[in-house]
């Protein structure tokens, strides 16, 4: 066994974990870039199209009203964005699980998203600056179905190297490395501030402002990738590691035991079911707010987009919290309960932020105000909760399948994920349409966070691993190779 393992029983190498990790760095850097700066970038770019003035105009004419009327156009473009990874992730995920070349069948299909998506990012600011939407459109296009192709497989190499029962530690560590590039993009946008840009008229918009963040988000994208490859050979831990894995699906939380020769058994179907229809709820409400934040902080609360770079730090900070304690209270009261506690959470400050409005306390250029406090509070609870559902529902999935089947499970999560983001994004915004109230934001993702709950908590089992000897506290975190 390997240096990792104690005799009977098993524990996680940290570094290893950690060194995995980096894939997730790059995807949720460029995610948060992506979703930070795109939608502003669609409700600008479609304001002059619809009203012959940019979102700034429309600002200072006081027709905020039309700002809300785009925003249906802004979610069928983020939700058709979605619809090709509903039907690509699927696709690479199934793909990497046949694929055998001397690197490992996961390696090829992220060094080839990561370069060819990295080349393509910082078209997205370049094409809005000069008012070309086919191009800028086109370029999210190409960084999407790259991504998609690197997506799937780079999740996937988690589970395929790390024992069932230890899932739920080592996606806490995956998760926290992947806060951190998403805590680096958020401090891009300190730097970098959006609304400067779209608050200024178009003489005084310089080019750097929004394309820089994109131009570091793609160099770093692709160290990270490249600190992957360099550390992690897959064939040979795939080899090295083959007892632990072998006695992690002896230990596994299921109802039956997994058989590759026979069909799925009626219950742990009926678990998948139970769990990814819940994810697609909670993904219906986080996809929500991920998507309109932004919007929402400018054109609602009239603050600066720096603003809700601190919002999103603060969120991750809670997050990261949150994944460092997921696996320990998974541990104690089982991954169902440790999930149903983040949606109570989560839940919880969305009804606070129901209640959140503008200050009307002018502080900045522009006739922005102060960023009210109490969203702060909102979203700190957010990061918190839903790092213990995120924490705890990817190892549940790839929990009732074998090593052979990975990529294709994560497929499925994935695909309950990515319909909820596509959905979405065009139902919230036909929502502010009608209503014409950002109030209606909070209260759409609150009414989703409580069906999932609902679904989850009602359909899901608890089913807890089995015991894990010898391997207690600290030790279970294991030596590093």
């Amino acid at each position: 066994m390997s240096k990792s393992s104690a005799p009977g029983g098993l524990k996680l190498n940290v570094k290893r974990t950690a060194l995995i990790g980096f894939a997730f760095f790059g995807i949720l850097l460029l995610w948060q870039v992506y979703d930070s700066w795109c939608p502003t970038f669609l409700t600008d770019i479609f304001a002059r199209r619809m009203f012959d003035m940019n979102s700034f105009e429309l600002k200072q004419s006081g027709n905020t009203a039309n700002i809300l009327q785009v925003q249906w156009i802004v979610g069928i473009i983020m939700a058709c964005d979605n619809l090709a990874a509903l039907i690509l992730l699927p696709i690479f995920g199934a793909l990497s699980d046949k694929t055998h070349t001397r690197i490992g069948k996961r390696m090829p299909y992220i060094l080839v998203g990561t370069f060819v998506a990295a080349f393509a990012f910082p078209f997205i600011p370049l094409f809005f600056h000069n008012n070309e939407i086919i191009g800028m459109v086109t370029a999210m296009a190409i960084v999407l179905i790259f991504m998609m192709m690197y997506r799937n497989p780079a999740v996937a190499l988690m589970p395929d190297i790390t024992p069932k029962p230890l899932r739920a530690k080592a996606n806490g560590i995956i998760n926290i490395m992947g806060y951190f590039g998403g805590a680096f993009a958020t401090v891009l946008g300190l730097f970098f501030v959006l609304s400067n840009y779209i608050n200024a008229p178009d003489a005084a918009r310089s080019v750097w402002t929004i394309e820089l963040p994109f131009i570091i988000a793609s160099v770093l994208m692709v160290i990270s990738a490249l600190v992957l490859f360099f550390t992690i050979r897959e064939n040979e831990l795939e080899e090295k590691l083959h007892d632990e894995l072998e006695l992690g699906e002896q230990l596994a939380a299921v109802e039956t035991p997994i058989d590759d020769d026979k069909p799925m058994s009626p219950a742990n179907k009926k678990m998948l079911l139970a769990i990814l229809g819940a994810e697609f709820l909670w993904f219906m409400s986080d996809n929500a707010l991920g998507t309109y934040i932004g919007n929402y902080v400018i054109y609602h609360l009239q603050s600066s987009s720096s603003a809700t770079m601190i919002l999103t730090i603060l969120g991750g900070l809670a997050s990261v919290i949150g994944f460092a304690v997921a696996g320990g209270i998974a541990d104690k009261v089982g991954r169902k309960w440790t999930i149903s506690s983040g949606l109570g959470i989560t839940f919880l400050g969305l009804i606070v932020m129901i209640f959140v409005a503008p200050t009307g306390n002018v502080v900045g250029k522009n006739g922005e105000f102060a960023f009210p406090t109490l969203l702060y509070v909102v979203w700190a609870l957010k990061g918190f909760g839903m790092a213990l559902v995120h924490n705890c529902s990817f190892p549940m999935v790839v929990e009732l399948c074998s090593a052979k089947r990975i990529g294709k499970f994560t497929g499925y999560y994935y695909a309950a994920s990515m319909s909820a983001q596509t959905v979405t994004p065009v139902l919230i915004g036909l929502v502010l349409d009608r209503t014409l109230a950002w109030r209606a934001l909070p209260i759409y993702a609150a009414v989703m966070t409580c069906l999932s709950f609902a679904v989850f908590t009602g359909l899901v089992k608890n089913i807890k691993a089995g015991k894990v000897a010898n391997a207690k506290g600290l030790e279970a975190l294991g030596a590093d190779d």
